[in-house]
């Protein structure tokens, strides 16, 4: 694995990551809003305490008008940690608690004896109080509440809302963390056998589970196995095959040649040993070009130079070469075409081969008096079709869905009709393929194969 491999980070991790960011902001964000509204909630619900407080105080000193009565009024508010203090109209301060004397500035104790009441709020020897001060008709009086007093049931809501966040945060982690394991395991079991198909085996098989995505791709893969394994069989077969095919005349080549090379052929067998040679090295070049021009097609090397061709005069160029060598085994050679001409646009040189190997198929099995059958004829909009039909044993159903892979007829029917190279229908799929168009094996109405194929025209 490379560097940059390394570097990346599990698909766990990720959501794990994500996870943890969602609740770390989510708890964040709550956190703030929470605590910002509850402790300005409290300092409203504090200050008005403090200040209903205040008015009753001062209301009962008033019933008394003296100031011994105001220092009793305020001295019962210790019970609620409120600290207090008054002032006299002399000015005086009376008071036990430092705090509160500190609180009671001059210009608090002027607006005070001038009838006016303080609401207001301090740090104090660097603790935050809330200060309510209310003139009577002896003076004055003035409350002081720290702040952490008057909302401490606040601040431990607070503290409360902030561990139920982290508690919610952890949970969103755990959650996480079991969904990314749930994730990961059916995709990681999908790269293991991704790798063990990279490896060589065949044998692999992915469980289809998890989300739905993952589990096409688990049902991809498992498809991908299937093809793979099918492929690579007829692979060796077709390997197979051409093995045989190379071998059988190299033997016959060979062992013709040891004869003559030790002098076992008689003189006048010479001639007849020397053409048995020959033919069996024509075909064997026959073999290795079907396979040199089949790997180029699969290089998709060859050039084609599509102009608009008419298909009517190429099939009379066709029977000019091909109803010749038809009649020389016996076999009619049949022309069908319109009165007026057929246009496609295509290669006319590729498309002839395509013709010559489809006749070349057609008359290796069709017997004495059957036909074979050219025909060209306008298709659906935009499209031609050139047709070879012939009256041998056709095909099977079964036949008719591989007619185009590599050797796959050849061994199904050898020994038992003439088969060729097993090369020729494969060269004709890919170059009717290069060549833009399609092509089509099903039954002819003459009793043999059909080979149907579909040109833009």
């Amino acid at each position: 694995m490379n560097r940059t491999g390394w570097r990346r980070t599990s698909l766990s991790t990720q959501v794990i990551g994500l996870a943890v960011a969602i609740a770390v902001l989510t708890a964040t964000l709550a956190g703030v809003l929470a605590v910002g509204l509850t402790r300005s909630s409290a300092d409203e619900a504090a200050r008005s305490t403090l200040a209903r407080i205040a008015d009753g105080a001062a209301a009962r000193a008033d019933n008394q008008s003296t100031v011994a009565a105001q220092t009793r009024a305020v001295r019962l508010l210790g019970a609620l940690n409120v600290e207090s203090a008054s002032v006299g109209r002399g000015g005086g301060i009376i008071s036990t608690s430092r705090l509160a004397r500190q609180a009671l500035t001059p210009e608090r104790r002027q607006l005070l004896l001038g009838g006016t009441a303080v609401s207001d709020r301090q740090d104090v020897d660097g603790q935050a109080v809330l200060i309510e001060g209310r003139p009577t008709d002896a003076g004055g009086i003035i409350l002081v509440q720290r702040r952490s007093d008057a909302t401490a049931e606040s601040d431990q809501l607070v503290r409360r809302v902030l561990l139920a966040l982290l508690v919610a945060a952890a949970v969103a982690v755990a959650v996480g963390a079991l969904l990314a394991r749930r994730l990961s395991r059916p995709l990681r079991g999908t790269a293991d056998a991704a790798h063990a198909l990279a490896a060589g085996r065949r044998d692999v098989a992915v469980p289809v589970t998890g989300p739905r995505e993952v589990a096409e791709v688990a049902s991809a893969l498992n498809r991908l196995t299937g093809s793979l394994t099918r492929s690579e069989g007829r692979q060796r077969d077709f390997l197979l095959s051409v093995s045989h095919d190379l071998r059988t005349p190299l033997t016959g080549i060979r062992g013709y040649a040891e004869s003559l090379a030790e002098g076992v052929v008689p003189a006048d067998e010479t001639a007849r040993v020397g053409g048995v040679m020959a033919g069996e090295a024509r075909r064997l070049d026959r073999l290795v070009a079907d396979l040199l021009d089949l790997a180029r097609l699969d290089a998709q090397q060859p050039r084609v130079e599509p102009r608009l061709v008419d298909l009517v005069a190429v099939a009379r160029d066709v029977e000019a070469v091909w109803s010749r060598r038809c009649a020389e085994v016996g076999v009619p050679f049949r022309l069908a075409v319109p009165g007026a001409g057929v246009w496609a646009t295509t290669d006319p040189a590729r498309l002839r081969q395509v013709v010559d190997g489809l006749l070349e198929n057609a008359l290796r099995v069709t017997p004495t008096e059957a036909p074979v059958v050219l025909e060209v004829r306008p298709g659906a909009p935009g499209h031609a079709v050139v047709e070879v039909r012939d009256g041998g044993p056709g095909l099977t159903d079964d036949d008719l869905g591989v007619a185009f892979e590599p050797s796959v007829l050849h061994e199904r029917y050898r020994g038992l009709r003439p088969v060729g190279t097993g090369l020729g229908l494969a060269i004709v799929g890919r170059l009717v393929g290069l060549l833009g168009g399609t092509v089509e094996a099903g039954h002819a109405d003459e009793g043999g194969a059909r080979f149907t194929v579909t040109l833009p025209a």
